[in-house]
């Protein structure tokens, strides 16, 4: 069932975004989501970010309620769905919003590479790791279908 990739991938944006939002905005003060204007505008900026990641990890866990009382959970459907998420949106984040539109960099006054390596690595591990989830998943889904189970 899809239901059970897309609310991982909503659930997996939703986390990222949050934990991106709470460490590296809020906890270590590094950047806001728009760093092109006033202090005043980054945060809040920094607000719709939050509520976009929220809004997603909610939307994502009533999926999960959705498809369990159903009773077609996939879990390993599902991570694969929170990596891929993850994964997705923090390599569109590194790429997308920091390098190509500049909206603010993961940190500043500092050699950038290292964290740019750490953030692009860590992106790319996730992703890998989801599509081989998704690929374990779907096998077993074959095999299940194939034995008549």
């Amino acid at each position: 069932m899809k239901k059970n990739l897309w609310s991982g991938i909503c659930f997996g944006i939703g986390l990222v975004a949050f934990i991106d939002e709470t460490v590296f905005h809020q906890i270590l003060h590094w950047h806001h989501f728009y760093d092109q204007a006033t202090t005043a505008i980054g945060l809040i900026s920094d607000g719709f970010f939050h509520a976009f990641s929220w809004f997603l990890t909610v939307g994502g866990l009533f999926m999960v309620a959705d498809v369990r009382r159903r009773k077609v959970w996939q879990p390993k459907k599902w991570a694969a769905g929170v990596l891929f998420g993850a994964g997705g949106f923090q390599l569109y984040d590194g790429i997308i919003q920091h390098k190509l539109l500049r909206l603010h960099q993961i940190r500043y006054h500092v050699n950038i590479v290292p964290y740019d390596m750490v953030w692009h690595i860590t992106s790319v591990l996730m992703l890998v790791i989801g599509i081989h989830l998704l690929l374990l998943s779907a096998k077993k889904a074959k095999s299940v279908s194939k034995n008549g189970q």
